[in-house]
C-alpha cells in the first residue's frame, strides 16, 4: 500500500483549508446585503449597442537569425549542423467574436498559423477561446467552454498564473490557448467603504483524454478559485488550485500606485508537492517533490518625457540552479563526444530531460526583466523605440532586443527588433539556438 509522509498529509490538510477559508470568505463578502447607495442603475437612454463584434488581425513576420554553432541546443535540436543562418517568414490571422443574447452572450476567439523556414514548413489551427456565458443578475455570471486565464500581475511572468499558459516575455501581451472550464463569478461593490469591491471567481477544470489533457494528470477534476479584492485603492488577488492534475498551489498578487504614474506590483506562490526532474550522478533521472515558494516584484513608470519603464525580478523556486543545468550541459556535451549518430544512450537521455524540464524557456532560478520604450520622441510621430532586456542573474547570459514602432497607417501596426543573445559556456542564453535574430512584423486590424 502506497502511505503517504505526515509531512505530506499535512501540506495536503494546508492547502484544503486554505481553499475553504478562501470559498467561504468570497462567498460571505459578495453574498452580504447591499444597502440602498449600492443599487445598481441602468439609464434607460443608454445608446443601444450592436449585440454582435467582430475584430481581429492579420499577422506577416519575416526572421533572419545567425544560428550559434556548437551550443548545447543547437546540437541537441537541429538535424543539420552544418546550418549557420535561419530564414523564416510567418503569417497567420486571429479572429475575435462575440454575440449577446439577452442574459447569455457566446465568446469565440480562433487563431491559424503557418510558417515556412530553411528546414520546412509548419502550420497549426488553435481554438484559443469558445465560450457561452450566462449573466442572471449584474453581479453573477456563470460559464462554460474554453477559456483564456490571465491571473497575476506581472508583466512578464505569473507564478501564481496556476491555471494560466506560459507567457512569452518577448511577447507577453499576446492571446494564449485558454483550458475548457466550469466557472463561475460573482462580485459586490461598496461606495463608502474601505474594502470597495470584492468579486469571486471559481473555475472546475477536468482532465480527461481530449479535453484539457496538456494540464496534468488525466481523468481528474480540478478546483481553482480567486478572491479579488479592491482595499483603499489597493488591487489584491488570493488564489488556490486544489486536484491531482498539478500539485496544489495557493498565492497571491497585489498592485497599487505609489504616485500617479507609479505602479508596484508583486506575486507569491507556495506549492506544497511541487514535483521536478532531477538529473542524477549517474545519468538517470528521478522526480523529486519539495516545498517550493515563487515570487516576482516589479514597478511599472511613466515619466514626463512619455517614457516607460517596466522592471520585473522573478524568483523562480521551481526552477533549476546553477549547478543543476552545468549537470544538463554535462551529459550533453558527454553525449556528443560519445557519438554524433542519433539514437546514443547519452543523446537520447539528454534530449528526454531536454523536454521534461531543462530545455523550458528560463528554466533557471533568478532573472530580472526590463523594458522602456517611449513614444513620439523628438515630435516623431506615430513613432515609439523602446528596448526589453532579459538576463539570467544566475549565470550572467542575458538577450538585450531593441525594437521600433510605427503606428502611422490606419489599422496597421509596424515592428522591427533585433534581438542580440549572448552568454558564456555553459550558460542559458549562451547555449540558444540562435546568436542574434532581425524581426520585422506587420500587423492588420480589424
Amino acid at each position: 500500500m502506497n502511505y503517504e509522509s505526515k509531512g505530506t498529509v499535512h501540506r495536503r490538510i494546508t492547502v484544503s483549508l486554505f481553499s475553504k477559508i478562501l470559498l467561504l470568505s468570497g462567498l460571505l463578502l459578495v453574498a452580504a446585503p447591499v444597502n440602498g447607495s449600492d443599487e445598481f442603475s441602468f439609464d434607460l437612454e443608454e445608446i443601444e449597442k450592436k449585440p454582435y463584434q467582430l475584430g481581429g488581425y492579420v499577422e506577416l513576420r519575416g526572421e533572419h537569425a545567425d544560428i550559434n554553432q556548437g551550443s548545447v541546443f543547437t546540437r541537441l535540436n537541429l538535424t543539420d549542423p552544418n546550418i549557420s543562418t535561419m530564414d523564416s517568414l510567418y503569417g497567420s490571422i486571429q479572429l475575435d467574436g462575440s454575440y449577446e443574447y439577452g442574459i447569455s452572450s457566446l465568446n469565440v476567439q480562433l487563431k491559424a498559423a503557418a510558417q515556412q523556414d530553411t528546414i520546412g514548413w509548419s502550420d497549426l489551427t488553435l481554438v484559443n477561446a469558445a465560450y457561452v456565458s450566462l449573466q442572471p443578475t449584474p453581479s453573477a455570471t456563470f460559464s462554460l467552454g474554453k477559456k483564456s486565464y490571465k491571473w497575476g500581475k506581472g508583466y512578464a511572468w505569473n507564478p501564481v498564473g496556476f491555471v494560466n499558459r506560459r507567457k512569452d516575455p518577448n511577447n507577453p501581451e499576446d492571446a494564449l490557448e485558454g483550458y475548457v472550464t466550469l466557472e463561475c463569478d460573482f462580485i459586490k461593490s461598496w461606495q463608502q467603504s474601505a474594502l470597495q469591491t470584492a468579486a469571486l471567481t471559481i473555475a472546475v477544470l477536468p482532465v480527461w483524454d481530449d479535453i484539457n489533457d496538456d494540464f496534468g494528470e488525466s481523468d481528474e477534476v480540478n478546483l481553482a478559485a480567486k478572491l479579488y479584492l479592491l482595499y483603499r485603492d489597493v488591487d489584491i488577488d488570493l488564489m488556490v488550485l486544489t486536484g491531482n492534475s498539478r500539485s496544489e498551489s495557493i498565492g497571491l498578487d497585489f498592485s497599487t500606485n505609489l504616485a500617479p504614474h507609479f505602479e508596484i506590483h508583486g506575486e507569491a506562490a507556495y506549492i506544497p508537492s511541487f514535483k521536478k526532474n532531477i538529473l542524477k550522478e549517474d545519468n538517470s533521472s528521478s522526480i523529486e517533490e519539495n516545498d517550493t515558494f515563487s515570487a516576482l516584484l516589479g514597478i511599472r513608470y511613466l515619466s514626463e518625457n512619455d517614457v516607460t519603464s517596466i522592471v520585473e525580478y522573478y524568483y523562480n523556486g521551481g526552477g533549476y540552479s546553477e549547478e543543476e543545468m552545468a549537470d544538463f550541459y554535462q551529459l550533453a556535451e558527454a553525449g556528443f563526444s560519445q557519438s554524433l549518430e542519433p539514437g546514443t544512450d547519452l543523446l537520447d537521455r539528454a534530449r528526454e530531460m531536454s523536454l521534461k524540464g531543462y530545455g523550458r524557456p528560463q528554466p533557471g532560478r533568478h532573472y530580472l526583466y526590463a523594458k522602456f520604450s517611449q513614444k513620439e520622441p523628438f515630435d516623431l510621430l506615430y513613432l515609439s523605440p523602446g528596448i526589453v532586456a532579459l538576463i539570467n542573474l544566475e549565470d550572467q547570459s542575458y538577450s538585450i532586443t531593441p525594437e521600433v514602432v510605427y503606428t502611422g497607417v490606419t489599422n496597421w501596426e509596424f515592428r522591427l527588433n533585433f534581438s542580440m543573445i549572448d552568454g558564456g559556456s555553459h550558460t542559458e542564453y549562451g547555449e540558444k539556438v540562435n546568436s542574434n535574430k532581425l524581426e520585422l512584423r506587420a500587423r492588420y486590424f480589424f
